[in-house]
């Protein structure tokens, strides 16, 4: 195993110009992430730097046999954690070889919506907490659960420490690293309130940037617990009954929230949420229903309300907007395994640009 671990730690730079670039993008369940790599004569900073690329698209289910072959775009770069050097990562999106946007193609979309002048002038900012749970891989149970039972009830567990609180510390910590490395903007970490679940948070991002981040922090923590031995589980609701289910709440703002009088703005931005509550809880991730029940520290799927410091809203506005009148709030329906393309976008263009 050492020539191995010496193998996987070689520098290419003593000895050529060329770097590896994984090619990432997500499959066609619009929840998992593929990648392959190839070799590029030497560095590059820019995605326009980057060829597009190819796969197999029957393999993934977004092609048919007969017609197998989706186009990868190179679209957002960062430094590759594992093999580090000038070695990258490269977040793609996919398309058809005439060039439309295959269906799980959500990016496509988004990054219209925020190339809109007016959205582009409010400057959205979003921070997203994506919460997920570490499983055990032969059983498919939790962290630190005991096999085929369950642990104490919830309380110790949130921001908790020591070996009886937390379950997966070294893959959070390798992830947060990881993602700092790659210059993700990851902003935190900590343990959540269900043992063996755990949240990161990206941002702040402007605009499309933070689905990029999102995505790749996602790809880059898969990859650690790859090597762990453990899967990620991303499921809003992964053990039933009284037990905190996992979200990816969107904190968001724009520049007219961010000035003096910005607390007007932000009222209104969440009234037209609410008024357009159907749509987005469609789109904010499978099984959502499962998690947002009315319990733990969750509004009802089927109801909207907004409150200061309340998080059994759906939309929180913290104590500190509340006091300065302006600043950000919190969209709290996202699921874990939302699409953050979908979320973000979507959020801009209702409370930009839609009219009621």
């Amino acid at each position: 195993m050492s020539v191995i671990s010496d193998l996987i730690n070689l520098n290419l730079s003593e000895c050529t110009k060329k770097i590896i670039a994984e090619y990432i993008w997500i499959g066609g369940s619009g929840t998992d992430l593929r990648s392959k790599a190839r070799t590029l004569s030497g560095p590059v900073k820019d995605p326009s730097e980057l060829p597009k690329w190819n796969y197999d698209g029957s393999s993934t289910g977004q092609a048919s046999g007969e017609d197998s072959e989706v186009i990868l775009h190179p679209q957002a770069i960062f430094k590759d954690p594992f093999r580090r050097g000038d070695n990258i990562l490269v977040m793609c999106d996919a398309y058809t070889p005439a060039g439309d946007p295959i269906p799980t193609n959500k990016r496509h979309n988004a990054a219209k919506i925020f190339s809109n002048p007016v959205v582009a002038a409010e400057e959205p900012w979003y921070g997203i907490e994506q919460e997920y749970t570490l499983l055990q891989k032969e059983v498919n149970w939790p962290l630190g659960w005991p096999i085929g039972g369950f642990p104490g009830p919830q309380g110790p567990y949130y921001c908790g420490t020591g070996a009886a609180n937390a379950f997966g510390r070294d893959i959070v910590d390798s992830h947060y690293k990881a993602c700092l490395y790659a210059g993700i903007n990851i902003s935190g970490v900590n343990g959540e309130v269900m043992p063996g679940q755990w949240e990161f948070q990206v941002g702040p991002a402007v605009g499309i940037s933070a689905g990029d981040e999102v995505w790749t922090a996602r790809y880059i923590l898969e990859r650690i617990a790859e090597v762990a031995g453990v899967v990620v589980s991303f499921d809003p609701k992964p053990i039933p009954g009284d037990w905190n289910g996992a979200g990816a709440h969107a904190n968001y703002s724009t520049k007219s929230m961010r000035e003096d009088g910005g607390y007007e703005i932000i009222k209104k931005a969440i009234e037209k949420l609410g008024l357009r509550h159907k749509e987005h809880i469609a789109a904010y991730g499978e099984g959502n229903e499962r998690r947002l029940t009315g319990k733990h520290e969750t509004a009802d799927i089927n109801s909207f309300k907004w409150g200061v410091a309340n998080r059994g809203c759906s939309v929180r506005v913290g104590r500190d907007t509340e006091k300065a009148g302006k600043g950000y709030f919190e969209d709290r329906r996202p699921a874990s395994n939302m699409d953050p393309y979908i979320v973000t976008s979507m959020i801009a263009e209702t409370t930009i640009v839609w009219k009621p």
